[in-house]
């Protein structure tokens, strides 16, 4: 009998993407990235099921290409990342079906609510120097609201100026640890 061993895992952010989207006077959707973030994962399998994931957002990092409107989103309209400068996420990742699920709770703004966002395992191999690696595809939607985003300008035909629902898209490259 052999005794279950625990591997860590990093998240490259050399070679990992954190992307939202946001629909803007309802016509159009505006994307954006945080430059800055990192987490880890802890797994007893080679096929990551029941692995505990932490995920941490530099909130001040947000980049949507436009100056303004990147300090428009940090104020306390919106992220308020001087009162909140981190956006967290812990959770369990579990295979489902030939695909994977990754339940937790996600705290922005102060505000922690539970959400779940697909998976999927594009694969694992190793890296130019020889060590291991993993990628992941994390995709997932939630409700600016639930988090107490609630800036509500209305456009004059009555639309919201910015959407409720954003989308998430994350692509994760991971690094075991020695």
């Amino acid at each position: 009998m052999t005794a279950n061993t625990t591997s860590t895992w990093k998240v490259d952010p050399n070679h990992s993407e954190v992307q939202f989207k946001v629909k803007h006077l309802m016509i159009s959707t505006v994307s954006g990235t945080f430059n800055i973030f990192g987490g880890e994962v802890q797994t007893e399998s080679e096929d990551f099921n029941n692995t505990e994931v932490r995920f941490e957002i530099d909130a001040n990092s947000i980049d949507t290409n436009q100056e303004a409107r990147d300090k428009d989103l940090k104020s306390p309209s919106f992220l308020d990342t001087e009162k909140f400068p981190k956006i967290l996420f812990t959770g369990l990742l579990r295979k489902k079906d030939d695909n994977r699920e990754l339940q937790g709770d996600l705290t922005l703004c102060n505000v922690t609510k539970r959400i779940t966002l697909e998976v999927e395992f594009t694969g694992s191999g190793k890296g130019r120097f020889g060590d291991i690696r993993a990628g992941f595809e994390v995709n997932g939607k939630i409700n600016r609201r639930d988090f107490g985003l609630n800036f509500s300008l209305l456009t004059e035909t009555g639309s919201l100026v910015v959407g409720e629902e954003v989308t998430l898209h994350f692509d994760i490259q991971l690094v075991k640890q020695a």
